[in-house]
């Protein structure tokens, strides 16, 4: 049923698809459609984009369920529920109506059809492995938040960058809620909240860049003075390393010692201590340290961010590795092209891409893990490397981001 005025569809869901929105059709269209589940039928109001009728496909947001599904609960965030206008639900608890235990059932299915269409067949998608043991909440240890020209505080709404007001942040970690809680507001920006290992909540607030751009022009004043960083510090094991405040480090407080073992586990029958081994995009060093505790003696991590690479030096003190700040396509690019010992292979969320994935294959290493944040660019690599001859015999998965369409995969590669 299709309204012109009220531009409405009443859709049943049969899918889930990347990035925390279900699909359903329409005419022969595609339709992706928030905030449902399938096995659903919804009534679902279109996006503005989607009166073209040339598009492929449209989005739309569910604005009332007909027939629900014995997974939907409560949404545990409740100004992102159903019952508020979609303009005025928040991001990034995409699938906070759902149950846990089903949540993990259809991330699994989305790293399934991943691999199936872009690895090849023979890859099997393990099951979505629980991290804790609560409900889901109170995790985020790193949370953004955004000032608007009214001065008003919040996240911003789900696919949008129009900021609005809640009166709780159930995902993030009790301390940034209750300092969230009491934030006014301010020049136009971004906030960043984070509480590292000492448990205290660093607020940081960034003025929005093209504003400050402007005055300074406005104003003659030259070139502004570099950004003061805080360091904190992140605890893994009996290991404790350093990093910007407002540096990259796993969102989970338990995401890092997950994932570290993880990357052992994988790892451990495969580092020779005569080899040269690599930890690519190394952040502070994490997995270098993973490295190291598997007995590698001569380690090489390479990350872009020159801070970063700073702090990992400074974290890996005082064994024997060599920090190189460069961007890892091009630093592979002069690598050795034999005698490679393991990889840990840990790519932002566009993945490593098929020239990584090939200069990594020249250089003939022992055993690649392969830490992805992205089910789609992980498969698409996956098939990459399984077309040059790389098996991938095992590869477990997280579920380190409850309530979100995110999870982590950890993927051995072998020849």
């Amino acid at each position: 049923m299709t309204s012109s005025s009220s531009r409405t569809l009443d859709l049943d869901i049969t899918g889930i698809a990347h990035g925390g929105t279900f699909i359903a059709r329409h005419e022969g269209r595609v339709v992706f459609v928030s905030d449902a589940i399938p096995g659903e039928r919804v009534r679902a109001r279109l996006d503005a984009s989607s009166t073209d009728d040339s598009k492929s496909f449209w989005r739309a947001e569910t604005v009332e369920v007909l027939e629900a599904s014995e997974h939907r609960r409560p949404h545990v965030w409740a100004e992102a529920d159903i019952a508020r206008a979609p303009a005025d639900r928040p991001g990034g608890a995409d699938l906070g109506h759902i149950d846990l235990a089903h949540q993990r059932i259809l991330k699994r299915q989305v790293l399934s059809e991943a691999l199936d269409r872009f690895a090849g067949e023979g890859v099997e998608a393990p099951e979505i492995e629980p991290v804790d043991s609560t409900d889901g909440t109170g995790w985020r240890t790193r949370v953004t938040l955004h000032v608007d020209d009214e001065g008003r505080v919040g996240p911003f709404a789900a696919r949008s960058h129009r900021v609005i007001e809640v009166g709780a942040h159930p995902l993030a970690r009790p301390a940034i809620a209750e300092a969230a809680a009491g934030l006014t507001g301010g020049k136009p920006g971004r906030i960043e909240l984070v509480e590292p290992a000492d448990g205290r909540v660093r607020v940081i607030r960034r003025e929005d860049a093209v504003r400050r751009k402007d005055v300074e022009r406005r104003h003659g004043r030259g070139h502004p003075p570099r950004r003061a960083h805080e360091t904190v510090h992140e605890q893994v094991g009996d290991r404790r390393f350093q990093v910007d405040a407002d540096g990259f480090w796993q969102v989970h407080p338990r995401a890092a010692s997950v994932l570290d073992a993880a990357v052992y586990g994988l790892l451990e029958d495969h580092v020779d201590e005569s080899a040269t081994h690599y930890d690519l995009y190394g952040g502070v060093g994490l997995f270098a340290a993973t490295l190291a505790d598997l007995g590698a003696k001569d380690i090489v991590t390479v990350e872009s961010s020159a801070r970063a690479t700073e702090h990992a030096r400074a974290n890996l003190a005082p064994l024997a590795v060599t920090a190189a700040t460069a961007r890892v396509d091009r630093f592979l690019a002069g690598a050795p092209r034999t005698g490679a010992g393991a990889i840990v292979l840990d790519p932002p969320r566009s993945g490593a891409g098929r020239a990584v994935v090939e200069a990594l294959h020249a250089m003939s290493p022992e055993a690649i893990a392969y830490v992805a944040c992205d089910p789609v660019a992980l498969a698409r690599d996956l098939g990459t490397f399984r077309a040059l001859g790389w098996q991938v015999p095992r590869m477990r998965a997280f579920d380190l981001f409850p309530h979100s369409h995110h999870f982590e995969v950890v993927a051995l590669l072998t020849r």
